[in-house]
């Protein structure tokens, strides 16, 4: 990380309470959480905040070790090994839970949410709340806390691209998600999905031309070393959500449970907080890796209609009803 995020990291260092004292067993434990993404980003500020309050919560009774860049598994693979009770923890993109999942997609749709504070809004209120219980019924995992990691920037080597018609005869990686693949179709390019840990390598060997990812995983992920061009789109803001098997909760005493959702809590405020301090400068950082940026024409405007006209009727009944997307729009005033 450089001197500007080493420098603006220390605004972010906070003392953790060490007086909450639970009745735990005489020997203390450890558990694993896997993590999509390398160190440094919201994904590891989530997770390694989220263990730092839990060891804190119970006296170095309870410890977590996080194995970040896939070490454990695609993102996918960790959250069905989540709900087998195979593993214990993962931070994973919501796309690749809504496989186990296909409510939560509805913040996978094109241009939902289109601010930090909308994802808040959304994720905290009666709208979250209601998916994470049916992440817990139809997934057999539960959401502790959500890292807000920004919106999906397309980045490419090939040229400056401003619109859709850009796109044309440019081969861009998505993730695995059916909604995604057809956003970009509503652009009038067919993407190439695939898994996130083959991407890096794909960019760098020409297999694909671009890909979207936040600006702060582009940066740990080193992208700016394969790619040249990123637009300023936000087709999706990326949600990035803790999970613990639910097997794995219902085994630990109301104590335990109660410090899991508590420190679930306060370290998704901490990745909030991490968001809001860093994009800018990590903007700042790209531009200085030699990364050019460029801001869709119009206003997003075509971006946008064709989107939204195109991918959100076909979806409205996977992720609960055209009423949960209104119910949506309505919470964050755009309805």
């Amino acid at each position: 990380m450089k001197g500007m995020l080493k420098r603006k990291c220390l605004l972010l260092t906070f003392s953790v309470a060490l007086c909450l004292s639970i009745s735990l067993s005489a020997h203390a434990v450890e558990y694993k959480m896997a993590l999509g993404d390398a160190s440094g980003g919201t994904q590891w500020a989530l997770g390694e905040r989220f263990g730092k309050l839990v060891e804190a919560y119970t006296g170095g009774e309870i410890t977590l070790a996080l194995f970040p860049n896939g070490q454990l598994g695609s993102e996918q693979e960790t959250i069905q090994n989540c709900r087998l009770g195979t593993l214990d923890f993962s931070v994973a993109a919501i796309n690749n839970i809504t496989p186990f999942s296909p409510s939560v997609g509805l913040f996978t749709l094109p241009y939902l949410i289109l601010s930090v504070d909308e994802a808040v809004t959304l994720t905290q209120g009666s709208i979250g709340e209601e998916l994470v219980q049916n992440t817990i019924k139809s997934a057999g995992v539960r959401i502790l806390g959500w890292s807000y990691s920004g919106f999906r920037r397309l980045s490419n080597s090939k040229l400056p691209i401003t619109k859709p018609a850009d796109l044309k005869g440019l081969t861009i990686r998505v993730p695995k998600n059916a909604i995604m693949i057809d956003s970009y179709k509503s652009w009038g390019v067919s993407p190439t999905p695939m898994a996130w840990d083959e991407v890096f390598t794909a960019l760098q060997q020409k297999v694909l031309d671009g890909q979207d990812t936040p600006l702060i995983t582009q940066y740990v992920m080193k992208f700016y070393e394969v790619q040249k061009y990123i637009t300023k789109i936000r087709y999706v803001f990326l949600l990035e959500p803790l999970v613990i098997s639910e097997q794995l909760f219902q085994r630990q005493t109301p104590e335990v449970q109660q410090v899991f959702l508590r420190a679930g809590k306060e370290a998704q405020e901490f990745c909030r907080q991490f968001l809001i301090l860093f994009e800018d400068s990590i903007e700042t950082e790209l531009k200085g890796e030699g990364m050019e940026f460029l801001d869709p024409a119009d206003g997003e405007k075509e971006w946008i209609e064709k989107a939204t006209k195109e991918v959100w009727p076909k979806y409205y009944k996977s992720v609960g009803g055209k009423e949960k997307v209104d119910a949506a729009l309505k919470a964050v005033g755009r309805m």
